[in-house]
């Protein structure tokens, strides 16, 4: 008879276990959180949903990019009410952005912070040779660099064609901040690389001057 009892209770107590499993289970699938929705806001992508019982809204680098990390969150009573408050802290981040940009006196632009400058690096498509005359230039402080100098880092055996290069990398820089040259920006330079810094003493008339890239590019 104790031995019925006792393998009647065990018995039910593994039926007990096994029911309240089965409740934790059903628990968490009606908690599971709602479906992400994908959408888009200047240059980031959003990414908005319930979580935790919350409705979060989060800003990311838009793909393709190897850029990593949320650009910013916010929270609101509605998933569309998250939205809205995340899209104006962007615009918000934005405006801070451009209020807070360094005027040049070489070329009259107002040059991106070096946070800014790091995430445009990070997003745009410069190719491997477009990289390697940044570094360069770069590692090359105040003084700047030579245009032979330039082009032998990124393997160019024309000054011409890292120039060119040189420019097109200060327009997707340009494009992707936003930027535009200012009226009183030196017309000599709205091929782009203005966008990157400027040139330093004219030593000779055939000489133009060293490529010297602005200090927040060379930071980032």
């Amino acid at each position: 008879m104790t031995r019925f009892n006792s393998e009647v209770r065990t018995a039910t107590g593994r039926e007990l276990f096994k029911d309240k499993k089965k409740t934790k289970v059903s628990e968490r699938s009606s908690d599971t959180k709602s479906a992400i929705q994908l959408g888009e806001h200047g240059r980031y992508q959003i990414k908005s949903g319930r979580l935790s019982g919350e409705y979060v809204a989060r800003a990311f680098p838009k793909p393709p990019t190897n850029a990593r990390g949320m650009i910013a969150e916010a929270r609101g009573a509605t998933e569309e009410a998250a939205i809205a408050a995340l899209h104006e802290a962007i615009d918000a981040r934005e405006i801070r952005r451009t209020d807070d940009r360094r005027s040049d006196p070489e070329t009259g632009l107002a040059v991106p912070s070096t946070e800014e400058f790091v995430e445009a690096i990070a997003q745009v498509a410069l190719s491997r040779p477009q990289r390697a005359m940044l570094t360069a230039l770069a590692l090359a402080d105040d003084e700047g660099l030579r245009e032979a100098r330039v082009a032998s880092a990124a393997g160019y055996k024309s000054n011409a064609s890292a120039n060119r290069a040189l420019a097109s990398a200060g327009l997707l820089i340009a494009s992707y901040l936003s930027l535009e040259a200012t009226p009183d920006a030196a017309a000599s330079d709205h091929d782009g690389t203005m966008f990157l810094g400027y040139r330093g003493r004219q030593r000779n008339d055939e000489d133009p001057g060293n490529w010297i890239l602005h200090a927040e590019l060379r930071e980032a």
